[in-house]
């Protein structure tokens, strides 16, 4: 393929998952949505994206889990600009400078930035669905460090004033189940049936948690299981900024999952996998 068709083949692609996902859980407020390599996680992802309302949305929150570096925070990007191969997408500096200022958040250095694909990889979903209004809307990654339950409600309550504007978008990314050797993690219940069987139990038993909007009922899961959810802060996170909204009265919010896929189906105890799931928050009328 030639370099310059490369941005056209994935326009084209993600236009085609688009189209075969419903709009049924919309207008989101926040999704969770997948970050593997889109031959993985294209298509479900594409169920969370479709559930967004480009002719509302001015601004994108973006919170991905740190992979590379040890990180006890969140931190934000020093750049201007994020490149995708669709068009270049607008940085909040003017959010950024509100977010630094409240002391809870440090920076990313460039190399960390480039380096993390938890955000990237939803750079070009973003740019696709927002693309006629490509000038008209700023992002604003945050790359999500090792949180404890305390410090996910703490940055929960920080954005949660951001979450009341429907002019914003979350967009949490997460992975759900890492199952194997290679990632040190081979929960089997044999009643499930084949192991791949037992990992969506697993994983859905989770997003069943997630739903409630309970972000105890969430940390007691993952202590219980030790599911190798790789968003799990960046989710309670978001768990942490329904919490606040309810406590300050608001009850309206509803989230739904609304696709579940695996990379590939686990048999014996040499296979592996990793699960992707889709969903979406609304704020009901």
């Amino acid at each position: 393929m030639a370099v310059n068709s490369f941005p056209s083949e994935l326009s084209r692609q993600l236009d085609r998952w688009l189209g075969a996902a419903d709009l049924s859980h919309g207008p989101a407020r926040a999704i969770i949505a997948p970050h593997a390599g889109y031959a993985y996680c294209g298509a479900c992802g594409a169920y969370a994206y479709r559930q967004v309302s480009p002719v509302v949305v001015k601004r994108i929150f973006i919170l991905g889990p740190s992979h590379h570096v040890r990180l006890r925070s969140c931190a934000l990007s020093v750049t201007k600009k994020y490149k995708t191969p669709l068009y270049d997408l607008k940085i909040d500096t003017e959010v950024n400078a509100e977010l630094e200022k409240t002391g809870q958040f440090t920076w990313m250095d460039i190399k960390t930035d480039e380096d993390e694909h938890s955000i990237e990889m939803h750079l070009p979903y973003i740019a696709k669905v927002m693309e006629d209004f490509k000038d008209q809307f700023t992002i604003v990654p945050i790359l999500v460090g090792s949180l404890n339950p305390e410090q996910e409600a703490q940055y929960g309550s920080l954005l949660a004033k951001y979450f009341m504007d429907p002019t914003n978008l979350f967009v949490i990314s997460s992975d759900f189940c890492h199952w194997g050797q290679r990632f040190s993690y081979t929960y089997y219940d044999r009643s499930c049936g084949p192991i791949h069987k037992c990992i969506e139990q697993l994983d859905k038993q989770g997003m069943d948690i997630i739903e409630t909007l309970s972000p105890s009922a969430f940390t007691e899961y993952l202590r219980k299981y030790n599911n190798t959810i790789c968003g799990r802060h960046p989710i309670g996170v978001m768990l942490g900024a329904v919490k606040a909204l309810q406590d300050q009265g608001f009850k309206n919010m509803s989230f739904k999952f609304l696709k579940y896929a695996q990379s590939s189906q686990c048999l014996d105890m040499e296979d592996s996998s990793v699960s992707y799931a889709s969903g979406s928050l609304i704020f009901e009328n």
